[in-house]
């Protein structure tokens, strides 16, 4: 890992980290109301700015889990949402939130344990998270869902998610599937989802991978 990979900014009470192997710069850091970031200032992020609780508020707006928290005292520790959810991004990723266990993730990006950006179009280098490829990719999806899965008995529980090799990712516990328009479209306790950007059956695999070249690696 580079020097520059986790940024540290330092805060009495509360830590802000950046990890910019995961950041696609969606902005929800930046666009926040407050202090705490501010583009074009030297350090853009200042968690003495504002108060802890705000912190964490947007911190865990980040989609990709490329911004994390740590309190200086214990207390504030990040929790998984109440439900597994995955939203299909317009010409994007696949933005998950829940407690997530996404195979071989590296330990130190603790963010992706609750958020993270998966890759869709096939063409992202740093697979199976998203890197922004997509945007010179020709990749088109508009997010889009066809089918309605099985209802849920619960919500909660962890979310394994499985990048098969030169595959779709194989997500297995409780999920809820929204559109990109914000309809809940789906749901079920196991799903393939395409990666390698050419399922006819998007968001879900339909064996495209095999016959169009892919490779995760």
């Amino acid at each position: 890992m580079s020097k520059e990979a986790r940024v540290t900014f330092a805060g009495k009470d509360i830590d802000v980290v950046w990890d910019t192997r995961l950041c696609i710069h969606v902005a929800e850091c930046g666009r926040a109301s407050g202090e705490l970031f501010v583009g074009g200032r030297k350090p853009w992020c200042q968690p003495d700015l504002v108060g802890p609780d705000d912190v964490v508020d947007v911190v865990e707006r980040c989609p990709s889990g490329a911004l994390s928290y740590e309190d200086r005292h214990g207390g504030r520790v990040e929790a998984p949402a109440a439900g597994n959810t995955v939203h299909v991004a317009c010409n994007g990723p696949l933005f998950f939130r829940g407690e997530l266990r996404i195979a071989n993730a590296p330990g130190d990006m603790p963010g992706v344990k609750f958020r993270a950006a998966l890759c869709r179009c096939g063409a992202s280098k740093n697979k199976p998270f998203c890197d922004n490829s997509h945007e010179g990719a020709d990749f088109f999806d508009y997010g889009s869902i066809g089918e309605k899965g099985t209802p849920l008995d619960g919500q909660g529980g962890p979310l394994e998610i499985e990048p098969c090799k030169d595959g779709p990712l194989v997500c297995s516990g409780a999920l809820s599937m929204y559109t990109a328009a914000g309809r809940l479209a789906w749901q079920g306790n196991s799903v393939a989802l395409c990666r390698c950007g050419g399922s006819a059956n998007k968001p879900f695999c339909d064996g495209t991978h095999s016959r169009n070249g892919f490779r995760s690696d």
